[in-house]
């Protein structure tokens, strides 16, 4: 029969607002005399729940990446403002392709 584990959301969610480093956790794990399965297990959470708030911030950059660019496509082809023509052109176009590029960056790189 396995054992479960109960781990302390709080003391989880003090490192994320801290946003502590893997080793400033594993050092205050190891003051605290965790043993080695139950520190496996708080790692583990933390990288979870961390790369779950990133990746949700990256899903909103890219949404509202997404809309912007659309919306600039949108007007640009309907070309309701000739004396705007340029701005949703170029500027959507570019804030859009930042956003996005951004919410990229989040998603991928952690």
């Amino acid at each position: 029969m396995s054992q479960t584990m109960q781990l302390n959301n709080e003391l989880i969610q003090q490192w994320l607002n801290k946003k502590m480093n893997l080793q400033e956790i594993n050092l205050e794990l190891i003051t605290k005399n965790f043993d080695d399965d139950l520190k496996m297990s708080y790692l583990k959470e933390y990288k979870r729940l961390r790369y779950l708030k990133r990746s949700f911030a990256a899903g909103i950059y890219l949404g509202v990446g997404a809309i912007i660019g659309f919306l600039g496509c949108v007007f640009m082809v309907m070309n309701i403002m000739p004396h705007m023509f340029d701005f949703f052109l170029y500027s959507s176009t570019l804030i859009a392709a930042g956003l996005v590029f951004y919410g990229l960056y989040l998603l991928f790189e952690g």
